[in-house]
């Protein structure tokens, strides 16, 4: 990843390249910018806060895996507490092309899955697509947000998304990015209990399927993914798709998973045990623990 990072700020202006260089090739660069780097970048690139955004697509997109598509999108979600949050689309080969993810759900799943309380503002370096704009009307600030695109000038989501199909239309208040919790026993494996704290976080208003999973990696440490719903069903997120956008941002490859557990709730309208189960096959033949938990 070091070695996309590297070729990326080749892509920036030589003031930016050297302010960035410190942040993102250090191990505890997690792919996204605190309030006061961004100002650190700002000064030392002399670039307004939109032309910053537009300028740092580069970097975001390093992080794309297009094994079908080879076309890489980048995208920077900004959180209402001033931090920046990469994304970048995510393919999968040998599984259905269904699978993908865009860069856009990468990096609101970034600033979510870092409990981000709302965005204001999408950067991408292409018009986002039918897809992404249902997605981030989920957002509950989706009334609010600012898309920035390069050499257009801004706009709010609703002028790409006019009339638009929402959870309003179905009686739905509390959005995504609005606090989750939902109870579930206690588990006493930790790599459960990880699967289950992210499934009392998940967003599944309209099936109420309450959903996470933990994917242990090789060194000892776990990532863990949630569900996210759409009203309009197929823009949502599932949380394998969810922890494999950490893994990916975090600086880890598939190849380092050593255990997988989906927790789901019992009886519940859909599982996501059989796509997550397919995908884990494709990137590997790594096997999924299923565990159902019921509410307290």
């Amino acid at each position: 990843m070091k070695t996309r990072l590297e070729d990326a700020l080749q892509h920036c202006s030589p003031q930016l390249a050297a302010a960035l260089r410190p942040y993102v090739m250090a191990d505890t660069f997690k792919a996204s910018f605190s309030a006061e780097e961004v100002s650190v970048l700002k000064h030392a690139s002399g670039l307004s806060t939109t032309d910053l955004s537009l300028a740092l697509l580069p970097l975001a997109a390093s992080y794309a895996i297009t094994p079908l598509s080879h076309f890489k999108v980048g995208a920077i979600a900004q959180g209402i507490s001033g931090r920046w949050y990469l994304g970048a689309n995510m393919e999968f080969a040998s599984a259905p092309i269904q699978q993908t993810i865009h860069a856009e759900q990468s990096a609101i799943n970034h600033a979510w899955m870092c409990n981000e309380p709302q965005l204001t503002a999408v950067t991408v370096n292409y018009t986002p697509c039918g897809h992404c704009r249902q997605f981030m009307n989920e957002l509950n600030s989706a009334q609010q947000l600012t898309i920035y695109l390069p050499g257009r000038p801004p706009q709010t989501l609703h002028d790409y998304l006019p009339n638009a199909f929402g959870p309003k239309d179905l009686g739905i208040t509390d959005t995504l990015f609005d606090p989750q919790t939902h109870a579930f026993a206690a588990q006493s494996d930790p790599l459960i209990q990880a699967a289950v704290d992210a499934a009392s976080q998940s967003y599944a208003p309209y099936t109420h399927a309450y959903s996470g999973i933990a994917l242990q990696i090789d060194n000892g440490y776990w990532v863990t993914g949630r569900y996210a719903e759409n009203a309009a069903f197929n823009p949502s997120l599932p949380p394998l798709q969810s922890a494999l956008i950490m893994m990916q941002l975090q600086g880890h490859s598939a190849s380092a998973i050593t255990r997988a557990v989906l927790v789901e709730v019992s009886d519940a309208a859909l599982s996501q045990q059989s796509a997550s189960a397919a995908i884990l096959t494709a990137l590997g033949g790594y096997s999924l623990e299923t565990v159902t938990v019921a509410p307290k």
